[in-house]
């Protein structure tokens, strides 16, 4: 693992950039998540930008909301009562901002489970390594398009 220039590998570093989110964070969540949709060819636009800010401010007193940086490089949201990660998403890949938040909100857990998209082979791959295990595909909701592998994650 390369370590940073405070001697910190890449896990250790991203580790403490965790954080619950506060409000002020959703504007930066939602650029994550409109980046990520703009840049991701198989992906169609289901939502303007505006709707899916608000969607994440919705959800911010009803989930618990996890952050990496300040601006926002990565956010997940999770619900407990569910134990469903609703989002899981990173500005950049490869520098353990995902690995971070998992293992925060995996933290006094024995389940959580989440789905990802069909044609990102890359997050289920990342999944795969964190221990997840692929347990269904479905077709998603509409306005939805695109399907849907449902994965888990036991302790």
């Amino acid at each position: 693992m390369p370590m940073t220039e405070k001697g910190l590998t890449e896990d250790d570093a991203a580790d403490r950039l965790v954080r619950p989110a506060e409000r002020r964070d959703v504007p930066g969540c939602a650029q994550v998540v409109n980046d990520w949709i703009d840049a991701t060819c198989w992906m169609p636009r289901a939502h303007s930008r505006a709707e899916i800010e608000g969607f994440i401010d919705e959800a911010f007193d009803l989930r618990e909301i996890w952050v990496c940086g300040d601006p926002v490089e990565a956010y997940l949201a999770f619900d407990r009562d569910s134990a469903k990660i609703g989002a899981l998403y990173c500005a950049r890949t490869g520098a353990g901002l995902g690995k971070a938040l998992l293992d925060r909100v995996r933290q006094g857990r024995d389940f959580v489970w989440l789905s990802t998209h069909e044609p990102n082979l890359l997050a289920q791959a990342f999944y795969r390594r964190e221990g997840f295990t692929e347990v269904g595909r479905y077709d998603p909701e509409p306005p939805e398009t695109v399907r849907e592998v449902k994965m888990e994650w036991r302790a």
